[in-house]
């Protein structure tokens, strides 16, 4: 079933990366992308730490500390960098992210629900949000006080992983992107969640951008795309034997025969909070 909790519901999506250039502080780095994902498509995006998959993820949702300076991001033809990170969310983006925020005092129930309603012209009915997150919470094998608990507070790593995908879940968005969500999660877990995301994927037609260092998640979600982000390029496209490659042999026959240097070092913003829309000046 289609999106039950968005009002303008549409039928295909499309978001489209052209020529991004992003920089934080002084420093460059990423370096013209072009991409494009549209619904029931599963893109897995690889690369060496410190090349810029993050960086791509966060400055797509609007995180304050991503300064886009050339390109542009489209959701079904929408100029994505005049929105806010509010209006990016209520067009239909999503991003689980790889360090979960800690809410204490706000509960799991009342951040979603006060999130579905924001998507909506009438407030969802205590029934109706009760059923489905009672299913979501269910579906991910979590606790069944998991809508009172506030959100992410205490919880474990893998909780809190799974807890992203319960918001995926709720929200339905038409694109979603998941940053390392299979960290931290157990063999176990990692089924469960890759089950979920798949199931989520065939009732809806979402749409994934998928982010991991384990080929063992690129497996059970099946990616129909995969790319290689070195040095804030993609330089390598492809399907899932890609990722397979990628397995077996690492980066360095990436750097060897495309005369790159392999980056590797951790971004340091990666662990700040979504804020205001990335800040956009265009040349």
């Amino acid at each position: 079933m289609r999106n039950q909790w968005k009002v303008n519901d549409q039928s295909m999506a499309i978001l489209e990366i052209k020529n991004l250039h992003v920089s934080v502080g002084e420093k460059e780095i990423l370096k013209g992308i072009d991409l494009v994902i549209k619904d029931h498509e599963v893109h897995a995006l690889m690369g060496p730490n410190g090349n810029g998959k993050s960086t791509l993820l966060q400055a797509i949702m609007g995180h304050p500390k991503y300064t886009v300076t050339e390109g542009s991001i489209t959701l079904d033809g929408k100029d994505v960098l005049s929105m806010s990170v509010d209006e990016r969310s209520k067009a239909g983006l999503f991003l689980g992210m790889q360090y979960p925020q800690e809410i204490p005092g706000v509960t799991n129930s009342d951040f979603l629900k006060a999130a579905i309603n924001a998507r909506r012209e009438k407030p969802v009915s205590l029934f109706q949000f009760i059923k489905q997150m009672e299913g979501a919470i269910q579906e991910l094998e979590m606790k069944p006080d998991l809508a009172h608990r506030f959100l992410n507070d205490g919880f474990s790593g893998g909780e809190k992983k799974r807890n992203e995908i319960v918001q995926m879940k709720l929200l339905q968005p038409q694109i979603a992107m998941l940053d390392e969500i299979d960290s931290g999660l157990d063999v176990d877990a990692l089924k469960v969640v890759a089950s979920s995301i798949r199931k989520q994927k065939e009732e809806t037609g979402l749409g994934l951008i998928v982010v991991s260092h384990y080929e063992r998640f690129y497996q059970l979600l099946q990616p129909t795309h995969a790319h290689v982000l070195v040095d804030g390029r993609i330089l390598v496209s492809g399907d899932q034997s890609l990722a397979q490659k990628i397995d077996q042999e690492g980066y360095e026959w990436i750097s060897k025969e495309y005369h790159v240097e392999l980056q590797s070092e951790e971004d340091p913003y990666q662990r700040i909070s979504l804020g205001a829309c990335a800040a956009s000046k265009r040349g």
